[in-house]
Formats: C-alpha cells, sequence, structure tokens
C-alpha cells in the first residue's frame, strides 16, 4: 500500500526531471513539424522544398532556426498591407508579337502594357549619373528614390547632397533604402539630408522581429521618379562601382532605363506601396497626367513587379513562358545564373530545337559562391547547344533578356532563385521593334568582349560546383 501511494509522485517527479533535461529537443521536435507544415503549405519547387525539409529533419538545430529567419517567401500579410500597383487600359491596342508573355502576365494581374511612352538605355556609369543629377536637378515637386546600395563614397555622398540641396529648397524627396543592402550607411551619414527636410526609410530591418521569416526577403528594386513624369530604373545601385562622373577602368558594367510617359505612373505607383509598407505612411495614389509626345515617342512599355507582394510569381512565369515560345533567339545578360530545374529545362530544349540560346555573365563575379552555383547550369545549357559567353574586362552587373525580336526585357532582376522567387523586383517588358533592336546592339557589343565556352574544371571544382547546386534552393 506505502508502495502505492508513492509510485504516482515518484513516476511524476521522473517525468518532470526527464521533460526539464529534455526540454531543448522537445521543443526543436515541435518547432520542426510545426515548421515543417508551413514549409509544405509554401509555394515552393520541389528541389527548394525537399532542401529545407532535409535542412530541417537531420539538422534541427541549424535548420530550424535558419527556416525561421531566411525561409519565408510568399506572406500574405505582408502582400495584404501592399497597394496594387496602378492597372492602367487607356490607349492600349492590340498586340500580336510577345503575345506569349502577355497571356502569363495578365494571368498574374499584372497591369497591361501603356503605349506613349519615351524609353532610353543608359549603359554606361558616366551617362547614368548624369541622368540621375539631371533628374535631380530639374525636378520640381517630387523625387523618390527607391535603391538596395547606397554606397558610403564619393557617388553616394554627392548624390545625397544634391537630394539634401532640393529638399531645402522645397521639393519633397523620399529615400528608401533596403536595410542589409545598405547596411553600411549609417544615420550620421544620413542627418544632412533628413536635416535638410528629406524623409529616410530603411526596408524591413534586419533586426526587427528576425524570427518572422522575412530576413531572406530583399527589396532589390531600384527606382528614381521626378515629378511623376522622369523615372530610372534598371540594374544600377547608388554606388562608385555601378556609376560616377568621371571613366573609371574598375567600373562594373551596368544597364538602366530612362523613361517618361505612362509607365512612369506605375513605377510611381510601386515606390508609393512599398513606402506606405515600410514607413505607414500613405501617400495616395499618383495624379492621371498627359503626356504629350511624337509618334517617335510611341513605345509599348510594361511595368512588372515580382516579389513576396505580388501574387504568384509573374517575372519567372513569363520568362519560363517566352523561352518555350522563343523562334529564332533567346539571350540573356545576367551576373548570377542560379536558375531552377524548370527554367533550366526550358532553355535546354529551346537550344535542342534550335534556338539561338546565348547566356552572358561575368567570367567571375563578385560571389564565389554564385559562381560555383552557376557551373553545372552554364555546362548543362552549353551542352544542350546554347553558348556561354564570359565578360572578362570588368565584373558584369546588368540584367537584360532579349526574345525573338519581339521584346526585351530589362530591370533589376538576376536569373537566378533569390531573384526570382524571393527579393521584391521590377522589369520593364519593352515590345516596340526600336527598342528591342537598341537592346540587341547593346548585347551583340558585349559579346564583342567576351570570350566563348567555358574552361575545363578540375575534379575539386566539378565536386564543389555539385555539392553547391544541391544547396542552391536555400542560398
Amino acid at each position: 500500500m506505502w508502495k502505492a501511494r508513492f509510485a504516482i509522485p515518484d513516476l511524476l517527479e521522473s517525468l518532470y526531471f526527464w521533460i526539464s533535461s529534455e526540454f531543448l529537443t522537445i521543443l526543436g521536435f515541435v518547432l520542426a513539424l510545426v515548421l515543417l507544415a508551413h514549409l509544405l503549405r509554401q509555394q515552393r519547387s520541389p528541389t527548394s522544398t525537399l532542401a529545407w525539409l532535409l535542412t530541417i529533419l537531420l539538422l534541427p538545430y541549424v535548420g530550424v532556426p535558419l527556416y525561421l529567419m531566411f525561409g519565408g517567401r510568399k506572406i500574405r500579410r505582408l502582400a495584404s498591407r501592399k497597394e496594387r500597383v496602378y492597372l492602367s487600359h487607356s490607349g492600349l491596342r492590340r498586340i500580336d508579337f510577345g503575345a506569349v508573355a502577355l497571356q502569363a502576365l495578365r494571368a498574374n494581374r499584372v497591369p497591361p502594357p501603356t503605349q506613349g511612352n519615351r524609353v532610353a538605355l543608359v549603359a554606361g556609369g558616366e551617362e547614368a549619373y548624369a541622368r540621375l543629377v539631371r533628374m535631380i536637378d530639374e525636378a520640381e515637386r517630387t523625387i523618390h528614390v527607391t535603391t538596395y546600395i547606397l554606397g558610403r563614397d564619393p557617388v553616394g555622398e554627392s548624390i545625397l547632397a544634391r537630394l539634401a540641396g532640393r529638399a531645402s529648397e522645397g521639393v519633397a524627396v523620399r529615400l528608401l533604402l533596403d536595410d542589409v543592402g545598405s547596411w553600411r550607411v549609417g544615420r550620421r551619414f544620413l542627418t544632412p539630408l533628413t536635416a535638410a527636410g528629406a524623409q529616410v526609410a530603411f526596408f524591413m530591418p534586419m533586426l526587427h522581429l528576425p524570427f518572422r521569416g522575412r530576413t531572406n526577403l530583399r527589396n532589390h528594386r531600384k527606382i528614381v521618379v521626378a515629378d511623376e513624369r522622369h523615372a530610372l530604373t534598371g540594374g544600377a545601385n547608388l554606388a562608385s562601382e555601378y556609376m560616377g562622373p568621371t571613366p573609371d577602368p574598375r567600373r562594373w558594367r551596368d544597364l538602366s532605363l530612362i523613361l517618361s510617359g505612362p509607365a512612369v505612373r506605375d513605377l510611381e505607383e510601386l515606390f508609393r506601396s512599398d513606402w506606405k509598407f515600410a514607413t505607414g505612411e500613405d501617400l495616395g495614389s499618383p495624379e492621371p497626367r498627359a503626356f504629350p509626345g511624337t509618334p517617335a515617342d510611341d513605345v509599348l512599355a510594361q511595368v512588372v513587379a515580382s516579389g513576396p507582394d505580388v501574387e504568384g510569381d509573374p517575372l519567372y512565369e513569363a520568362l519560363v513562358s517566352v523561352i518555350f515560345a522563343a523562334r529564332r533567339r533567346f539571350w540573356v545578360v545576367t551576373p548570377y545564373f542560379v536558375p531552377d530545374e524548370l527554367l533550366t529545362r526550358a532553355l535546354d530544349l529551346a537550344g535542342r530545337r534550335g534556338v539561338d540560346v546565348r547566356l552572358v555573365v561575368p567570367a567571375r563575379s563578385n560571389h564565389l559562391s554564385a559562381d560555383l552555383a552557376r557551373g553545372s547550369y552554364l555546362r548543362q545549357v552549353h551542352d544542350a547547344g546554347g553558348h556561354v559567353l564570359l565578360f572578362e574586362p570588368v565584373m558584369l552587373h546588368a540584367k537584360a533578356v532579349l526574345v525573338d525580336d519581339d521584346l526585351a526585357v530589362i530591370g533589376s532582376a538576376n536569373m537566378d532563385m533569390r531573384s526570382l522567387f524571393l527579393n521584391y523586383e521590377v522589369a520593364v517588358f519593352l515590345y516596340s521593334r526600336a527598342q528591342v533592336e537598341a537592346t540587341a546592339a547593346w548585347m551583340r557589343a558585349l559579346m564583342d568582349e567576351c570570350k566563348l565556352g567555358l574552361p575545363a574544371r578540375s575534379r575539386t571544382r566539378e565536386l564543389a560546383e555539385n555539392v553547391v547546386r544541391l544547396l542552391a534552393p536555400l542560398l
């Protein structure tokens, strides 16, 4: 009887000590189950899902915190807080070419193309800087800037000084920086700008609620809009590596667009949406404006946003669609090439059916991990009949796509899984023949400075490339 009376307390005490000693293990197991359920509900590729699944199961003490910090992708709460990009249907004419891209974009509720735009390619760092300075100096009412990187260098200082000068003159200046890309920018560096009356905000601060899965979701968009009339967008950040007032042989090669016309309104709306998300301030909708022009300015342009705040993956789906539909050529310029399996397969099949597939990448980028990850993908495309061209003079940072004679795409997105599935990105689809031909001419000039083909690789390099390819969905 005495044994029976003390058996239950002893059992409870033993259970208590066991739970206490194994608390972290139990907590990790429960968290792993919750995260696995969340993972399986996410819209991910099978390879990405499998990579995270194995990491969480095999290395829970590493996989669980990594997933909590970096595992987010489509976050509905974020999307619900974002303003929809302005949908303009005025003046839209029937488009026969580029129909495949349009269908894919329409399915994702992307605003349709607008006509009556003036568009110019900006390929040099000096020209990009000069155009930006001119936009700042000539603005009368508003200057809105989004950039991933603001350099703590002479170019960054010069741009901030000009923005501060305009703010002190009464122009409404707003600067939105990504918290990771511009991590070197301290408050003291920005003090002259804010003291002049400008507003500065950081997009999704890294240390604010780091375990909500948002750390990996970065704003990679580059947008400058002046007076809702003129815009600069593309791949270039606001730093010495990308632009400057004088030539620099070490400067990276990049590509941007200068736009005026109805498409600028979509870029302005995108900035306002990002600004509201970062600050809570609602700037309202841009005012409808008339853009008188000549037939020479009648460029058909479509602003395409992509990211966690956008339903589906419109940029990715449009690219895959046009690869399958390409008849004559599919040319790509990108600093980083880490596609998913479907995109790789589409390029593979395009090369095998005789499409002129060309991939222009830097001979060596600024990220060793990206170079290792791209190796097996480049060889797969090469073996299928595609052409790989290595740009040797300097780092190549431009992002552009050319499809037949029908479509050119220029924007902020690299052809890798991070840009296509995680980052906030923006691209401009150009359907007018003159802009397609101008993009083709720029690409040909770039190819003249490239080395055709891939170098032989050692077994060590081959092993490293294959290992990094397995980890690519996590990177």
